[in-house]
């Protein structure tokens, strides 16, 4: 087969690796692609993910078999369903299904109508109803932007003026552009956070192992929101009896409500989860594969991932078995310091060879390209995800680390704590 796939970061290089491993695989493209998805796949780097019109034309003149769409925005714009009118076929959520990432106000009343666990809230497309809201509302809360913001557009406030302060960031100063026409305010859930990501086929849900990511920019989960700094697979604290609950209650749940709302579901869904004291609580979903999640999930999987894509497309991943290695992995996310607000590029990154033919060892190009010279150079905030497998999450840790200091960039920053929990045993 020939396939494409649409998106350029870190995620869409853990998808390409994984592709690049069928039997079935022809030929693998991308748009636009990055340095580390061009030694793998026909990358054409100067087509955006939201010219819907110029990857049709793409995708047709490569004569593809498969699109795969990976990142948020084309989906919740359109690009599947543009794709599928073109004769194509593809793997991801229509517009329609995509709503489930695209508005946060849409899955919360989802969930409330069909029962779906989740921490309580309200909406709100005006700041002065927010405002008066907020008056009498328990503190800590949460403010969330309705529509897409990069993972960014959550505030946690723990006072009534920093509540305050985020209705103006969200709804007036619009931050977030669009995003913040709308906002959700949720009340606040303690325990820990495990990311579940599942391949769905309108009507059957399979989970893939669980994951954890750390969102904020700095150690101890200090500094701004971002798009993630690392992750882990498995979730220790993602128990037997956890995925029990989240099966009967959460997971088919959400695929049912989906296809009974006249919105079937086909593609991944990714179930942020919070493990609260009183249980399992839907956090957020997202309509496709999460970053950094992806990073560590799909290098555990055994399947065949076109396998598992062509199911999903044709509704017969009841007959898939996924199957994961009885082993751990750890990404670390080499950034451009000053991430997420202000950060130089275009530095060249160096060591990139020590990954070569090492098994237990990845490095995941997310904001890279290639200069007028040929060089890797770094062209994002998030430049690469250094991740490691190894029998336990501890091991996998050490290794992900010491992989982390063979490469080297001007402006290199990491957290120094992603899986420490886990290596602290907490």
């Amino acid at each position: 087969m020939k396939v494409l796939i649409v998106g350029g970061g870190g995620r869409e290089h853990a998808i390409a690796a994984s592709m690049k491993k069928s039997r079935r695989l022809e030929k693998l493209y991308c748009v636009p692609g990055n340095a580390g998805i061009a030694q793998i796949a026909e990358c054409e780097p100067s087509i955006g993910v939201m010219e819907f019109d110029r990857i049709v034309e793409y995708a047709r003149q490569k004569e593809v078999d498969l699109v795969f769409v990976a990142p948020d925005d084309p989906l919740v714009g359109g690009l599947v369903d543009e794709l599928q009118a073109a004769g194509f076929r593809v793997f991801g959520p229509d517009k329609k299904a995509a709503i489930l990432e695209g508005s946060k106000a849409f899955s919360k009343e989802l969930m409330k109508k069909y029962g779906i666990p989740t921490a309580g809230y309200e909406t709100f497309d005006d700041a002065q109803k927010a405002l008066a809201y907020l008056e009498t509302a328990k503190m800590p809360i949460v403010l969330k932007a309705d529509g897409l913001a990069l993972g960014k557009g959550v505030l946690i406030c723990n006072t009534l003026e920093e509540a305050k302060a985020g209705v103006q960031e969200i709804m007036l100063e619009k931050h977030f552009g669009a995003a913040g026409n709308r906002m959700v305010v949720e009340e606040f859930m303690t325990g820990r956070e495990v990311s579940v990501l599942a391949f769905v086929d309108g009507k059957t849900i399979k989970t893939m192992a669980s994951a954890q990511d750390h969102k904020r920019a700095k150690d101890n989960d200090q500094g701004l929101n971002t798009g993630g700094m690392g992750s882990f697979s498995p979730s220790p604290f993602y128990t037997a009896e956890i995925d029990s609950f989240c099966r009967k209650y959460i997971y088919q749940p959400t695929v049912d409500a989906m296809a009974a709302e006249g919105r079937p579901f086909q593609g991944v869904i990714f179930f942020g989860l919070m493990l609260t004291p009183e249980g399992p609580r839907v956090l957020e979903y997202n309509a496709r594969f999460g970053d950094p999640e992806t990073q560590t999930v799909l290098c555990r999987m055994k399947n065949d991932l076109l396998d598992v894509v062509d199911a999903c497309i044709d509704g017969r991943l009841d007959e898939i078995e996924l199957e994961f290695e009885d082993d751990a992995a750890v990404c670390v996310v080499l950034a451009s310091d000053g991430y997420p607000v202000s950060y130089e590029k275009g530095f060249e990154i160096t060591g990139l060879e020590r990954f070569e033919g090492k098994e237990d060892y990845f490095c995941f190009h997310a904001g890279t390209s290639l200069d007028s010279q040929g060089r890797i150079v770094t062209s994002g905030g998030r430049v690469l995800g250094v991740t490691a497998k190894a029998a336990t999450l501890q091991e996998a840790r050490a290794k992900a680390y010491e992989a982390a200091e063979w490469v080297s960039f001007a402006n290199k920053y990491m957290r120094r704590d992603i899986a420490k929990a886990v290596d602290e045993g907490e």
